[in-house]
């Protein structure tokens, strides 16, 4: 399951996946940010809220995940991988190469300080 946390004033998307990732996770998930990016025309950022990636539930999961990522990036200024997994470097150095957004990983607790990076706050 996928959670989607849409915060329409700061401009970002939260997600926290509980578990594999599914076709259907994405699909909500669009269902989601779509009709947001059809009003303002681009996310501010998207973090990735999660202790250790849950990887996904098929081979089909994984196509959606990255029909999201390309149908989506250019209208996205920042991706945060919010995680304690090792995936989460590995992610920002090889995602970078991919997408035209600004990428950095933090750890598990630091979502507050991913919010702040994205909204451009980075006074601490």
């Amino acid at each position: 399951m996928l959670n989607v946390k849409l915060d329409e004033i700061e401009s970002i998307v939260i997600f926290e996946p509980n578990g594999e990732l599914s076709e259907a996770d994405f699909k909500y998930a669009v269902s989601i940010i779509d009709p947001y990016l059809e009003k303002s025309g681009k996310l501010n950022g998207i973090i990735i809220h999660v202790r250790s990636f849950p990887g996904w539930d098929s081979f089909s999961a994984l196509i959606t995940h990255m029909r999201f990522i390309k149908e989506h990036h250019k209208k996205i200024s920042h991706v945060a991988f919010v995680t304690d997994s090792p995936i989460g470097v590995l992610a920002e150095h090889i995602s970078s190469h991919f997408v035209s957004a600004e990428i950095k990983s933090f750890t598990f607790g630091e979502l507050e300080k991913s919010v702040k990076w994205i909204s451009g706050d980075n006074d601490e």
